[in-house]
């Protein structure tokens, strides 16, 4: 018999996750702290709950996508969060990107309660979340991982389980290094190329073709060259994965320079009020400084 999962948090990520796990045919509880996602889904066959209390009283496996650590931690360990309510032998798996130090302090409650938690962030960004091809890095214990795989599979094009607890956030702190730095790049490249009478989709499409080819390029190309930054993964989201892979390089006494520049950037693009934008907005800080828009 199929587990009963909830998933709790409908936004940018999470609503076509958990949409595509309904249309994989599993039986969904859903909550979301603005309840007219959670409705939409409702007229789709999900089941609506009204706390998340109420969602693991009701399933055997519980999913959350959320912001930041302090949502998790009041959706878990809240008043009505997910630890009043949760069954003995439950599985908790939280796709959020938050701070490994938490995750593992969240972790620990979980068990005192006699439920596992995984932490699963994932990359890939709405794109991924609406295909069906995140990638999603996993912590936690491997018997967890393996129950929880069959969801997963749904959700991802490649899932790794990369170590204990905590060991999915530091993955993806990692990750966002990457992804930001590679923004800031390309950035860099298109406004270069763009100041010296190369059009943009030259430049896009000559560096995609050699060493210097990302999927940065790829995902976000029509972004670049439109100027429209609708978010599929918003700046102030990246400006605070950097915060905690920052944090976590002094935890672990690693440099991370260039990181610390970038996100003065992202703080820049916050104060100019482009938080909400996509992260793929930062070319216009480097516009900005230059004087130059490569439209």
């Amino acid at each position: 018999m199929a587990e009963k999962v909830g998933f709790i948090g409908l936004g940018i990520m999470g609503k076509p996750m958990a949409k595509n796990l309904m249309e994989a045919g599993y039986d969904l509880v859903v909550h979301n702290r603005s309840p007219k996602k959670a409705e939409e889904l409702a007229g789709e066959g999900a089941t609506t709950a009204g706390s998340p209390r109420e969602v693991a009283e009701g399933c055997d496996v519980v999913i959350t996508m959320l912001p930041d650590s302090p949502e998790v931690e009041e959706v878990l360990a809240g008043e009505v969060g997910v630890f009043e309510g949760v069954r003995e032998g439950a599985l908790i798996v939280d796709m959020s990107t938050i701070s490994p130090v938490v995750t593992e302090n969240l972790a620990a409650r979980a068990k005192e309660r006699g439920a596992s938690l995984l932490d699963a962030p994932v990359s890939g960004g709405d794109v991924g979340a609406i295909e069906g091809t995140l990638s999603i890095m996993v912590g936690g214990e491997g018997s967890d991982f393996e129950r929880a795989r069959p969801l997963f599979d749904v959700m991802g094009k490649t899932v790794t389980h990369v170590g204990p607890s905590g060991a999915g956030q530091v993955t993806k702190a990692a990750n966002q290094i990457v992804v930001a730095l590679t923004i800031e790049a390309v950035s860099e490249a298109l406004v270069l190329g763009s100041a010296g009478g190369v059009p943009p989709e030259k430049i896009l499409d000559v560096l995609g073709g050699g060493l210097a080819g990302n999927k940065v390029m790829e995902v976000k190309r029509e972004k670049f060259l439109s100027h429209t930054f609708d978010p599929g993964f918003r700046a102030e989201l990246h400006h605070k994965d950097l915060r905690i892979a920052l944090a976590a390089g002094r935890e672990y006494g690693v440099a991370l320079p260039v990181t610390a520049v970038v996100d003065q950037m992202l703080l820049t693009m916050k104060q100019k009020g482009w938080g909400g934008e996509d992260h793929s907005a930062l070319l216009k800080i480097i516009e900005d400084q230059s004087g130059h828009e490569i439209s």
